[in-house]
């Protein structure tokens, strides 16, 4: 596939980095043409040094013969006129933009064929808003992801001294749970080595679990696995720009929040757009004003400014005055590796956070979710199994009859996915809804037309190879 990537940033050098692997054709466009020698070096794509929204740079970029555009600029106006250009101009069939107005995204009229042309927007900001939201929601956990529309939930966790499993075998989790619940453990990682998770497996103490389990049974499971977390009450985030704003305004309702700001105009403008959040002028690194505002009561410490740096002495400082857990905002990805585990409990990567999102409409085939792992290292996906036992080399098939690459372990299906189910209503006599019935993978599980499958690759590069397996063969119409 010929792909242009707009923008060689942190997420369009993540995309870059991502689709390389798969044997794509890449052509990356910025008019920084030293971050594009960098980019260079690195990955096997061609680059071209210009601005995306205009003509002739398009063209030269290979833009007549392109199969997608991904617009990914910190510009919302160039990344809306290269997608108007991309279709009008060059007739590109997929056309993909980053968008950090909520005007934009808002109003799905402006995107239309007629206007700015754009199949996908990608706001990472509300991406990663809804990722913190989910963090919170599991205070235990360093990663929460969410498949089937939240039909399935994934949740890493680190194993403690004393838990349940620890020294014992993966099959011996099935004596913890009632009859009705049942989970997989997809992976499991070792310092930075994935373990393959069979049933004899050992889980140690230590060892980062990605566990998996329908949405309603997920908080039970977690229970084998470490001490459950205070629920989180008092939250302080560092920074007030795009996303620090979003994510007040996202948890304000139910949590007691405060936003530390350092520029005056800045804070006076988000204090006027935030009903119950307390903004404060000040440095997020200042020791004086952090314990003056108690942030040694404080559940939750967020660092989210634009600037590495101030993110990581924000957060060490909070987590040595007493903040009980910390999460960063790492754009470099040494930074992540090197400070996670520390202090900082979590750090997060935009760019790999919003990959996923991406990275699902990017995909060939019928890719529904995609969740970047371990900082890209390794990622989930949900497939949906097409066709039949004559045209699929999965469907029909139990799991184990099934030649998966080693390093890729199938954890769940959704069955009947398109028949919701109303379980419940909330307070405001909303309707809560289950979307098809969760089959927790095993050994002799079948594989049947118009599953949901959700799979788990140790490696990035084995993610082709599982796509492949899920491709319907010449005969299916």
């Amino acid at each position: 596939m010929k792909v242009i990537i707009l923008g060689a940033g942190q997420v369009g050098a993540s995309v870059a980095e991502g689709l390389v692997s798969e044997e794509n054709d890449i052509t990356v466009v910025d008019n920084d043409a030293a971050r594009l020698a960098m980019l260079q070096d690195r990955l096997d794509l061609r680059t071209v040094t210009g601005n995306g929204a205009v003509p002739s740079v398009m063209r030269n970029a290979g833009a007549e013969d392109a199969d997608m555009i991904i617009a990914v600029t910190p510009s919302d106006q160039i990344n809306l006129v290269a997608c108007k250009l991309a279709h009008t101009v060059f007739n590109v069939p997929t056309r993909i933009a980053r968008l950090r107005s909520r005007d934009f995204l808002e109003d799905a009229s402006l995107l239309s064929a007629e206007n700015f042309a754009v199949d996908f927007a990608l706001c990472p900001e509300q991406v990663i808003t809804e990722y913190i939201r989910r963090l919170i929601e599991f205070p235990e956990a360093l990663q929460v992801l969410n498949f089937a529309r939240g039909r399935v939930c994934l949740v890493a966790v680190r194993a403690y001294e004393g838990g349940m499993l620890v020294g014992k075998p993966i099959k011996a989790m099935r004596e913890h749970l009632p009859p009705e619940m049942d989970a997989r453990i997809a992976a499991i990682f070792r310092g930075d080595q994935p373990v393959f998770p069979e049933g004899d497996t050992v889980i140690e103490a230590g060892d980062e679990v990605f566990l998996l389990a329908a949405a309603e049974h997920i908080r039970p499971v977690l229970r084998q696995l470490r001490r459950m977390v205070t629920p989180v009450e008092r939250i302080m985030i560092a920074g007030g720009g795009n996303i620090g704003l979003r994510v007040a305004k996202a948890l304000e309702k139910r949590y007691e929040v405060k936003i530390v700001e350092g520029r005056s105009e800045r804070a006076e403008a988000i204090a006027g757009e935030l009903d119950r959040t307390l903004v404060l002028l000040g440095d997020a690194t200042d020791e004086e004003l952090l314990e003056q505002e108690n942030i040694g009561e404080m559940d939750l410490f967020l660092a989210l400014t634009n600037d590495d740096e101030d993110n990581i002495m924000a957060g060490n400082l909070a987590k040595r005055l007493g903040a009980k857990r910390v999460v960063a905002l790492i754009n470099r990805r040494a930074y992540a590796e090197m400070i996670e585990g520390g202090p900082i409990d979590i750090g997060i990567s935009p760019a790999q956070v919003s990959i996923g999102t991406l990275l699902a409409h990017v995909r060939q085939g019928d890719v529904a979710e995609v969740h970047s792992l371990r900082r890209g290292a390794a990622e989930a996906l949900e497939l949906i199994a097409h066709g039949d036992a004559k045209t699929s080399k999965v469907i029909g098939k139990r799991i184990d009859q099934i030649d998966w690459p080693h390093g890729v372990t199938v954890a769940a299906l959704v069955r009947n996915f398109d028949r919701s189910v109303i379980v419940g209503q909330t307070d405001d006599w909303t309707s809560i809804t289950r979307h098809g019935e969760v089959v927790i993978a095993h050994h002799d599980t079948v594989i049947e037309p118009d599953d949901h499958v959700i799979v788990f690759c140790t490696r990035k590069k084995l993610v082709k190879k599982v796509e492949k397996l899920f491709q319907v063969g010449f005969h299916f119409f």
